[in-house]
């Protein structure tokens, strides 16, 4: 199994909107700046996050997304499966291994897919923001976002 684009923007997006959630409503082209994603790949993406009940979409001025749930009960599987993500690890003999006739290492690659997505299943979108290295990573994407603000400090 290779993690494709469309996975991992998937998941990227979602984490952004998560440490920006306070914001309420998150901007697609914020993230798409922050993020260095195209727009209209994540404008797809969300079609497909938003029909998963992941994100919510409020339209208008100050429209945007935000998560339809807390970030506690959404899982990177729940994340990759709402992306149409393949995260079956299985040998994919074709017409040599299936489940009627197996390979020698069908089950070995069955057992290892069920561990993995048991895994993606128990990280949630709120523990992998909280770490520190995504929360350096958001804060230095923020400032350049920003931009150049002249910052004084007092000693």
């Amino acid at each position: 199994m290779k993690l494709t684009t469309k996975g991992r923007y998937a998941v990227t997006a979602m984490m952004d909107l998560a440490l920006h959630a306070k914001l309420d409503r998150v901007s697609l082209v914020d993230i798409a700046e922050r993020q260095k994603i195209s727009l209209a790949y994540l404008e797809q993406l969300f079609r497909s996050l938003r029909k998963a009940g992941l994100v919510l979409s409020v339209r208008g001025a100050k429209g945007g997304y935000m998560l339809a749930r807390d970030a506690k009960e959404i899982s990177l599987a729940d994340i990759l499966v709402a992306a149409d993500e393949n995260i079956n690890l299985a040998c994919g003999g074709g017409n040599t291994c299936n489940d009627a006739k197996p390979c020698l290492t069908h089950n070995l690659w069955t057992n290892l897919s069920r561990e993995f997505f048991a895994f993606l299943h128990s990280k949630k979108l709120s523990d992998v923001v909280r770490t520190r290295h995504v929360q350096t990573l958001a804060t230095q994407q923020d400032i350049l976002q920003i931009g150049d603000i002249p910052i004084q400090f007092n000693r």
